[in-house]
């Protein structure tokens, strides 16, 4: 089970704020809850799905509700060391109701992860986000293309059993379905 209730900072280019100014806000809230089941302890596998309210406001956030199935696998790495995995994950993040004004949200993400454990419980992940999408739902603005490849890449440290800090960049490769210009994300995430 997990909540976000993202804190933002935005630029979008749209008709209620034609000179991309930034924006600041709280954005989609979102509720997920996801099935994992270990199969060894090399595979494991899960899948599960994102309710996503829109609860941003115009400006920030999308303005539609959003249901998002996902499914992943994780391969450990124990040639490397026990803390580094490979973990495809897809999903389809798909509007169904909100402000029939909005545009209409369709689109496949995706996220290759490669996680590699270092030293001092330091770790070093590309792609960790699913930032690799392929719109099939309405154009947005400054669209070209269907496709959105960025290089994405994420450092952090555990600093305890259920206390860690990272740092995520991204940069767009290919850019015909424009999701961001530039991603920077710092993470504190907290289990129990």
């Amino acid at each position: 089970m997990r909540a976000d209730l993202p804190l933002l900072a935005k630029n979008p280019v749209n008709s209620s704020n034609p000179d991309g100014d930034y924006l600041y806000g709280v954005g989609d809230a979102d509720l997920q809850a996801v099935i994992v089941h270990n199969l060894n302890q090399r595979w494991t596998v899960g899948f599960g799905a994102r309710l996503i309210m829109p609860t941003g406001g115009d400006t920030i956030g999308s303005g539609k509700w959003q249901i998002m199935p996902v499914a992943g696998m994780r391969y450990a790495l124990w040639e490397i060391n026990s803390s580094s995995y490979f973990e495809p994950v897809v999903r389809y993040d798909v509007s169904f109701a909100g402000d029939p004004t909005s545009k209409n949200i369709s689109n496949l993400q995706f996220a290759p992860t490669f996680n590699l454990g270092l030293p001092d419980r330091w770790f070093l992940s590309f792609y960790p986000s699913a930032d690799i999408r392929i719109n099939l739902g309405d154009p947005i603005t400054g669209q070209t293309g269907r496709l959105f490849l960025p290089f994405d890449a994420r450092i952090g440290r555990q600093l305890s059993d259920n206390v860690t800090l990272s740092f995520e960049l991204g940069v767009p490769l290919i850019r015909d379905y424009p999701v961001y210009n530039l991603k920077t994300q710092v993470r504190l995430n907290v289990t129990y």
